[in-house]
């Protein structure tokens, strides 16, 4: 898949497109949340969890914030499955949305590279149990759809790769409980009047 890369287009330019894209696919604003997993092994084209690079992780993060100051959404970076997938995020953040904080500081060996690194640059940042996010990155199949809120829509980026990490991604939209199928009563199901 390497051959699929652009290799003239840093880490952080390819971080930022995929993170522009989604935000206006997804319509996120201040006080909307996107959460973002991240293998820097797999980005750097190592396996998952074996050769976790920090300096990978601060070129991603520079992308990251670069989008974020520009429309002001919040962000979310999932930890791995050392800590429980937690989540790195501003301390304000988690007092808005009411989140529970969990004890503990990422690090490169427990975390993650990103979440090491997005825990050192954050404003006061403190570690989230979970979250339900409007949106998701996942560079590198990390698995982030257990902090996306229902219902989730994929969404293709027009870069499927950032370093030589495959890119998924999602967006969510509230879930659809009406309609012309829409059944309220016995008697409307059985032909009768809702009269």
């Amino acid at each position: 898949m390497a051959g699929q890369l652009d290799h003239e287009v840093t880490l952080e330019a390819q971080t930022a497109s995929v993170v522009k894209e989604i935000v206006e696919a997804a319509s996120l604003k201040a006080g909307r949340l996107l959460v973002i997993g991240v293998s820097t092994s797999e980005v750097a084209g190592s396996r998952i969890g074996t050769a976790g690079a920090l300096d990978v992780a601060q070129q991603l993060l520079a992308g990251v914030e670069s989008v974020r100051r520009a429309y002001g959404f919040d962000v979310a970076f999932q930890c791995c499955e050392h800590l429980n997938r937690a989540l790195v995020v501003e301390r304000a953040v988690l007092e808005r949305l009411g989140l529970t904080e969990v004890a503990a500081v990422p690090v490169r060996t427990a975390g993650g590279s990103m979440a090491t690194v997005a825990y050192r640059a954050l404003e006061d940042a403190c570690l989230a149990a979970d979250v339900q996010a409007q949106a998701g990155i996942d560079i590198g199949e990390t698995l982030i759809g257990m902090h996306l809120r229902p219902v989730a829509v994929p969404f293709r980026p027009g870069l499927r790769w950032i370093g030589e990490a495959r890119v998924t991604a999602a967006f969510t939209r509230p879930p659809l409980i009406g309609g012309q199928r829409a059944v309220y009563s016995l008697e409307q199901e059985a032909g009768g009047s809702c009269d």
